[in-house]
């Protein structure tokens, strides 16, 4: 899909703790940086949908499973995928796409690298009932 890249990523095995990458300014989808935040979501919850006009998203999920789905409104097209430790990639949403996400286990949280600080008047939100989207 335009505007949507799956990185995989280095994850680091240590028996005193694991190492597990997100991002460096060399990788492909880096598009600057204006914040970095953590975010949970309960199992079975959804946020979304929402789009971004000007930030990039670079989405990493550190504990549990989240299914994100990636919507492109002008060609009708859906991106799906669910990442967690066991699938550890990185996803980059490029302005311009519908997103929304489910948390898939009882905890989940993801870290989000956003290529400028989140502005409440850069985005636009969409109830969940306005993509057709069967969860």
């Amino acid at each position: 899909m335009d505007g949507v890249i799956l990185t995989p990523l280095k994850q680091i095995h240590n028996p005193r703790g694991d190492v597990l990458h997100a991002m460096k300014k060399s990788d492909i989808g880096f598009n600057g940086f204006g914040e970095a935040y953590f975010s949970t979501i309960n199992e079975n919850d959804i946020k979304g949908w929402k789009k971004h006009i000007k930030m990039t998203l670079n989405l990493v999920v550190l504990v549990g499973e989240v299914e994100f789905v990636v919507y492109d409104e002008d060609k009708k097209e859906f991106f799906i995928v669910k990442l967690s430790r066991n699938n550890y990639q990185r996803l980059t949403v490029k302005p311009n796409n519908w997103v929304a996400f489910r948390g898939k286990e009882s905890f989940n949280v993801l870290l989000n690298l956003a290529s400028i600080e989140h502005d409440p008047a850069e985005s636009i939100c969409k109830e969940l009932g306005r993509i057709k989207y069967e969860w």
